[in-house]
């Protein structure tokens, strides 16, 4: 077995209808082709009606699978309602919501114009916050139970990041969102849980966030432990875990998928990596020779 590989049992979705945002392109499009091969239904959303219906297509033929495009600008409620609305008239009913559009770019806050930053708080936090209140109400109402909300966030949601402000701002209200309803709406049957997914390098959003040569220059795998990017494989496996029955113990939880990154980034003398071992030696004779006075 690889971590390529594909983790659980085949029919391990059958039955589910799933929605997932963003689901056009990237790491969207790899869980959801990973969704229809477990046996789910899944209904892609984006504002990219034709990028949307191109890869249903595709990911039909390479499934055998049923993937509904539906054109839905989370931003706007009204949106999400009619949305929510298509789905449930084409499936029935809905089971899982996955909250996964998102916008970023890096750049000093400073340089933000207001409307940059709304752009992405509006994408992120309220796009998620949009969906979640469109389903989970519509849940309550009609009390469907056994559902789950499964919303994709990042590590510097808990520790904040300079020059990404505005999506560390907004994924940090969507980890709070996820952990809050975990506790207020378990009681109707619905499961909130999140992943904080490291470095996964997709076509579209990374050229977008690191353009030109900027990719080549700022070297990811440097700053992860396992000294590799995440295949879009081991991604599907863990959302399609979280979103199954076999997680039904699973609450109000984050699970970082990372290789580390954000751990080697946060501790405080982790820079000490860079010390060859020839001065580490140097070092050591130092601090016994100060310890024996």
């Amino acid at each position: 077995m690889a971590y390529t590989d594909k983790m659980l049992r085949d029919g391990a979705l059958e039955g589910k209808n799933i929605v997932v945002t963003g689901g056009g392109s990237g790491l969207g499009r790899s869980m959801t082709k990973y969704f229809l091969e477990l046996g789910a239904k899944v209904a892609i959303t984006s504002r990219n009606l034709e990028k949307l219906q191109n890869t249903a297509k595709e990911l039909e033929e390479e499934t055998g699978g049923t993937c509904l495009p539906l054109q839905c600008d989370v931003r706007h409620y009204d949106q999400v309602e009619a949305m929510k609305e298509q789905v449930i008239s084409e499936f029935g009913s809905v089971d899982v919501l996955l909250n996964n559009a998102a916008g970023n770019f890096i750049s000093p806050t400073e340089r933000l114009s207001a409307n940059a930053f709304d752009t992405i708080i509006d994408i992120v936090l309220k796009g998620t916050k949009n969906c979640t209140l469109s389903f989970g109400k519509h849940w309550i109402d009609t009390n469907y139970k056994k559902t789950t909300v499964l919303n994709i966030v990042t590590t510097y949601a808990w520790t904040g990041s300079a020059y990404v402000v505005p999506s560390a701002t907004a994924k940090a209200g969507v980890l709070a969102m996820t952990r809050s309803l975990a506790v207020e709406w378990a009681k109707y049957g619905m499961r909130f849980n999140a992943i904080a997914p490291g470095p996964f390098p997709t076509k579209g959003a990374w050229d977008r966030l690191l353009p030109g040569d900027l990719k080549e220059k700022l070297d990811i795998t440097k700053q992860v432990p396992l000294a590799r990017v995440g295949d879009h494989q081991e991604l599907a496996n863990l959302a399609a875990y979280l979103v199954s029955d076999f997680s039904a113990y699973m609450n109000g939880e984050v699970v970082t998928i990372d290789g580390g990154e954000w751990l080697k980034g946060a501790g405080e003398f982790n820079m000490l990596e860079q010390i060859p071992e020839k001065m580490w030696d140097m070092l050591e004779a130092s601090i016994r020779s100060k310890n024996k006075k």
